[in-house]
């Protein structure tokens, strides 16, 4: 199975990066950033000509469609094979790769950097909610627009603090989000608001960042695990409230749930780079208070509490 030739992991982390980047590849949609002119070709054509397409236009993997759907992809491992076969004048519906893996456009941007750290190909073929195939994807091209966004961000941020340096963290503060099951389009925007919300009250970087690591993980645990919920945020003087309610399944096994590891998510779930059967422990573990209530059938309600003078680390 492959997608194009492996690569080196992309230099960005979806964990350890700073502040500023993770708000920005959780931000961002795979669509934001992708290459929209992309060069494809037809079952019927022979590798041969394929061959052709790829020294003409200096590229090492092009798509396979019939009517805008994806059908597999050739890459130039598959022109390899195909000559080291002999059977470059092949059709290319006999030879390509059909089990792609591919990224959805209104995926965040962290999706893809996981993708391009886990599978390390050169590109991924980008699909819309019909399943047509709407761009490429490619670690240049994250790259390039990180730099652009990460600029004007800067620049806004410099203006904000300008705006903000006399502000009082003690300013008391509700926020509420809801998610979806399997909507990735709206996966990270509780974090990332909230983000913005404890900076804009000049809370200490540290905190931010456990914050952050909770508010996520429950995030994204509504988002695949459950049928959708409510992410809730109280911001007071001394501590921070965040409180994660779903509508799911429930949990079996609270106290199995909590072990490092455990996971009940599917196939396609891990295939996004999630279900690593992390994201309560990580979430009690950046807590200085954690609670956890579920029931079969009537859902799950996590609550985490960081305190503003705590000095527990988020690692």
């Amino acid at each position: 199975m492959s997608n194009d030739e492996k690569l080196d992991d992309i230099p960005i982390s979806t964990v350890d990066s700073p502040s500023v980047v993770l708000e920005l590849i959780h931000q961002l949609k795979i669509k934001d950033v992708m290459t929209t002119m992309v060069l494809t070709g037809e079952k019927n054509q022979s590798m041969r000509h394929i061959q052709a397409l790829m020294r003409e236009n200096k590229v090492t993997g092009i798509p396979i469609v019939e009517n805008d759907q994806l059908l597999g992809i050739v890459s130039i491992e598959d022109i390899i094979s195909a000559l080291d076969n002999g059977c470059i004048e092949s059709p290319v519906g006999e030879r390509m790769t059909k089990n792609v893996i591919h990224l959805q456009d209104d995926m965040p941007l962290s999706f893809a950097i996981t993708y391009l750290n886990k599978y390390r190909y050169g590109r991924f073929p980008v699909l819309n909610k019909d399943n047509n195939l709407v761009g490429i994807l490619t670690s240049t091209d994250v790259i390039r627009n990180l730099l652009i966004e990460m600029n004007r961000e800067v620049l806004r941020l410099e203006k904000l603090q300008k705006g903000t340096e006399n502000a009082a963290p003690s300013t008391f503060s509700e926020m509420e989000f809801t998610t979806a099951h399997y909507n990735f389009e709206l996966a990270g925007r509780a974090s990332t608001e909230i983000k913005k919300a404890l900076k804009q009250r000049n809370f200490d970087p540290k905190l931010i960042r456990r914050v952050a690591i909770a508010c996520y993980e429950l995030e994204i645990n509504q988002v695949v695990h459950s049928n959708g919920g409510v992410m809730r945020c109280s911001i007071m003087p001394d501590k921070v409230i965040i409180t994660a309610a779903d509508t799911g399944p429930g949990i079996e096994d609270v106290n199995q749930a909590l072990k490092e590891g455990y996971s009940t998510a599917n196939e396609y779930i891990r295939s996004l780079g999630f279900g690593a059967g992390m994201g309560l422990a990580n979430t009690k573990r950046v807590s200085d208070d954690f609670t956890i209530n579920s029931a079969l059938g009537k859902g799950t309600t996590v609550r985490s509490v960081v305190f503003v003078n705590s000095s527990k680390e988020d690692h």
